[in-house]
């Protein structure tokens, strides 16, 4: 590594960042008392970013009052004091008082003002000037000369490192959204500063996948595994979201992904908490020269599927009861025959599992996109491959007695405007 590129990691590492906590009357004190601040899991992925030192703010969302300045004495983590707000918000970092207490009336109007929203980090100048309201509008020692307020000197100190960081190098991290809908389109392989395996890797995982699975079904430090891991996608997602990964591939293409076959893995019974499987959807891809490869195998074959359940029933084997499965899979189309991969895998997954839910996630950066392969589906009518399936799947939890529910939905059912349909 050359000295320029240390140097821009050094200030990668000490880039400082802004975060703005919500609390209510009820949760105030309490968030005081311990000096700790938190959120639930639909805000984890942020609060797990936040690095001793950065900068943090807390809004009472029922007094509309914004308080700061706060430093961060921990690293944003989960469950940091299990029992505080009875165990509601895990997702939680300690805190000090920069100085003494400023307290700032009509949170809204400020925050509308910079267009930012609770629970979201600030960067850069956006940050610089957020800061400046605590400076130029403090509420406390009023009778004090800024050039002599303690408080106002410790926030001066804190702008002028992050204006030198502006200057050098001006860098905001990514933080997505978990997605909401059974439709999933990402327009890049990766997400954030960081690396997320190799998109040269044929038939690389995009990096979204995997990030909304463990967001939706993992906390920090469970531990996922991903048998057939490929360019390690799975690996760096968990590393950077701050989760256990044990990743293995027939044939590793690094050395932190363990050699192994996919139908036989080392792992003890009821021991995972996650598993993604990302696998070939037949033998439309040279993986590698593995003699045993999966992937060399046609899905036009039975024997495909009866090798691909071997792993499903390896897996089914590791994971705890009640976790969660995502199989990512695709159909194939080849020479005039349609084969409906995604269905013949469903049907074998439900063997071992129960059905959560199925997401479409969109194709992208495939060597068909082009206007040459478009013109030739219209010209002999057929279809390229749009899109891909991930099999979202449960291991049944412990064998218990049945409760049987009455099954009651309130439908909400639209009538057409009797005018258009008679016109």
């Amino acid at each position: 590594m050359n000295e320029k590129s240390t140097q821009e990691n050094t200030r990668t590492e000490q880039l400082i960042r802004g975060f703005i906590f919500a609390c209510t009357k009820k949760t105030e004190a309490e968030c005081f008392n311990r000096m700790l601040f938190g959120t639930d899991r639909v805000y984890g992925p942020i609060v797990i970013r936040i690095r001793r030192g950065d900068l943090l703010f807390l809004n009472n969302v029922n007094t509309n009052v914004l308080y700061g300045v706060f430093k961060a004495i921990s690293d944003g983590g989960f469950k940091i004091e299990p029992n505080a707000w009875g165990g509601r918000y895990p997702y939680q970092v300690k805190v000090r008082i920069l100085g003494q207490l400023i307290k700032l009336d009509n949170a809204n109007e400020i925050l509308n003002k910079f267009r930012i929203k609770r629970n979201t980090p600030l960067f850069g100048k956006k940050l610089v000037d957020f800061l400046d309201l605590f400076i130029l509008k403090p509420t406390l020692l009023s009778n004090i000369e800024i050039k002599n307020n303690e408080t106002i000197r410790l926030i001066l100190e804190e702008k002028e490192k992050i204006k030198r960081m502006i200057n050098e190098r001006d860098i905001e991290d990514e933080i997505p959204l978990v997605e909401t809908t059974t439709l999933w389109d990402f327009p890049r392989q990766g997400y954030g500063l960081t690396p997320k395996g190799d998109n040269k890797y044929p038939g690389v995982t995009p990096a979204l996948v995997i990030y909304n699975m463990i967001w939706r079904y993992t906390d920090p430090g469970d531990l996922v595994v991903d048998p057939m891991a490929g360019s390690g996608t799975t690996l760096d997602v968990c590393r950077e979201e701050k989760r256990r990964c044990i990743c293995y591939d027939i044939a590793p293409t690094r050395p932190d992904v363990i050699q192994n076959d996919s139908r036989n893995i080392p792992l003890d019974d009821n021991s995972v908490d996650m598993i993604f499987v990302d696998s070939p959807y037949g033998d439309n891809i040279r993986y590698n020269d593995h003699p045993d490869c999966i992937g060399k195998i046609s899905s036009e074959s039975e024997t495909f599927y009866d090798e691909l359940e071997k792993v499903m029933k390896e897996c089914y084997r590791i994971l705890k009861p009640g976790k969660v499965l995502g199989w990512l899979i695709g159909d194939q189309w080849v020479k005039n025959k349609f084969t409906p991969v995604g269905f013949k895998v469903y049907q074998r997954l439900c063997k071992y599992f129960e059905p959560v839910d199925i997401i479409v996630v969109a194709r992208r950066g495939q060597i068909s996109h082009t206007n040459l392969w478009n013109n030739r589906a219209r010209r002999f009518n057929f279809f390229l491959r749009g899109f891909k399936y991930l099999l979202i799947m449960r291991k049944p939890p412990v064998t218990r007695e049945k409760v049987v529910r009455s099954r009651k939905i309130n439908w909400t059912y639209y009538e057409r405007n009797r005018n258009s349909v008679e016109k």
